[in-house]
């Protein structure tokens, strides 16, 4: 048997029936990661010894009738943006290197509290951005070296697909779970901003970042939701709406559910085995009983931009105590970013909030004809490293292919949901994403799991061995 493949939920359920011990689980990824991890560069700090005493406590815990819920005793990764008590937390950049946080970040606190074995700390892009540090080398994807590995959650994604850790938290602020998952096969939730708090996350734009799961599958990555959502003292910005039951969204008819998609604008420009991904997607949807329609998104490109005027303004706010001051200590491409930031005055500013405002209006107003939008989860076939390369001394480059499907969910706030929708001919994965209205992810992981449940892409893994 292969432990590292199976679902979050299966290993959850032989854990509770106690047919296996967490520890035992735990040893045999904490072995698989010693055995592949040079190679795939996905961990930054292993927390093997934390990860034993928590698995310990977990079967303890389950012998004697306490059970946590799904999470319990699984092992799981958290993106280096999260605060961790007396532990290096770096989000990927050298000068934070000896930063160790006198407190847990709030969904560290809560994934522990649900019970699960957090296993390491995973590799990500500096600061959150585009680009590694040099001192932190890029992440390989196990499906193909040659191939990006999505950003800025690299780390997760190379990690989850790689079978050493059966979800990951992830971080996104204009596609940083989306883009990953995409490019490794996973099923990855941004939920509704503010849905889950931010309290001890190193912030890259405090008012587009999000946090949520990533894994291999819709149900694993709603059981992770599930623990992580909620309002929380310590984040004002964070949501006090109940939390809804995401993993009883599973397993249930879409009949009800319109999905739309404007064909023109997901698959203009883009190679034609995206286009009959999207195609196929559509068609299980529809053999699944939703109404698929076609419809015309109500916003532009150029709506989009004049409201990402804002991004470099929060970049360079969240930095503030770094840069310029440390200049020295950043890697290449993000001085290079950080230098091309227009110090906005208080009118572009100003603008830069009205074209938000805007563009939130126009998004949400294309829920009032459907309750999900089907769009690409990437803007070409997965790219090599050298394509990405390029792309980061060419912004507009990056932003049609890269960012074009993603940070209008960023700027309006809005929950999506990536998963697998296929394979390539060279045998790549091709992402897609479902689009709904502000707390909408019981929809989006009903539609979602549904789709999982017809097809077999997300339990096709890399082979490593």
């Amino acid at each position: 048997m292969d432990i590292h493949y199976l679902s979050l939920l299966d290993i959850s359920g032989r854990i509770h029936r106690r047919e296996i011990t967490s520890l035992r689980v735990t040893e045999a990824l904490l072995d698989r990661i010693v055995q592949h991890d040079l190679r795939l560069n996905s961990v930054l700090m292993l927390l093997a010894d934390r990860a034993i005493d928590r698995a310990r406590q977990a079967d303890a815990e389950i012998a004697n009738g306490l059970w946590r819920g799904p999470l319990h005793g699984v092992p799981v990764g958290i993106k280096d943006l999260h605060w961790t008590k007396n532990l290096p937390t770096t989000g990927g950049m050298e000068i934070l290197r000896d930063f160790r946080p006198g407190e847990d970040a709030t969904v560290v606190r809560r994934l522990e509290s649900a019970g699960a074995v957090i296993i390491a700390k995973l590799n990500m892009t500096e600061g959150a951005l585009l680009d590694h540090h040099a001192a932190f080398p890029r992440p390989s994807n196990p499906w193909s070296a040659e191939h990006w590995t999505g950003v800025s959650s690299s780390g997760s994604g190379v990690a989850t697909a790689a079978g050493f850790c059966f979800a990951a938290t992830g971080t996104d602020t204009g596609g940083s779970i989306r883009m990953p998952s995409a490019a490794n096969s996973l099923s990855g939730i941004k939920p509704t901003w503010g849905r889950v708090s931010r309290h001890g996350l190193i912030h890259l734009a405090e008012s587009l970042d999000h946090i949520g799961p990533m894994a291999r599958s819709v149900a694993d990555a709603a059981a992770m939701l599930q623990a992580m959502a909620g309002p929380d003292p310590l984040d004002p910005t964070a949501l006090d709406a109940p939390v809804p039951d995401y993993l009883g969204a599973c397993g249930k008819d879409i009949s009800d559910l319109t999905i739309g998609i404007d064909w023109d604008y997901a698959t203009g420009g883009l190679e034609e085995e995206i286009a009959e991904a999207l195609r196929r997607a559509a068609q299980t949807f529809a053999a699944l009983g939703a109404r698929v329609i076609e419809v015309k998104a109500p916003w532009t490109e150029g709506d989009v931009a004049a409201a990402s005027a804002l991004f470099g303004a929060e970049a360079l706010a969240a930095h503030r105590d770094t840069w310029p001051a440390k200049a020295d200590g950043y890697g290449p491409r993000t001085r290079a970013r950080f230098e091309s930031y227009p110090h906005l005055d208080a009118a572009s500013v100003a603008l830069g909030y009205q074209a938000r405002d805007r563009l939130k209006g126009k998004v949400q107003s294309a829920f009032r004809d459907m309750d999900l939008i089907l769009l690409p989860g990437l803007g070409k076939l997965l790219p090599t490293w050298d394509e990405v390369d390029a792309m980061f001394d060419n912004l507009d480059e990056a932003r049609k292919v890269l960012l074009r499907f993603n940070s209008p969910f960023n700027l309006t706030g809005l929950p999506t949901i990536s998963l697998p929708a296929g394979f390539s001919t060279a045998g790549l994965p091709i992402g897609m994403q479902l689009v709904g209205p502000a707390l909408g992810e019981p929809m989006l992981i009903r539609a979602g799991d549904a789709f999982q449940r017809v097809t077999d892409y997300h339990t096709r893994h890399p082979a490593l061995d």
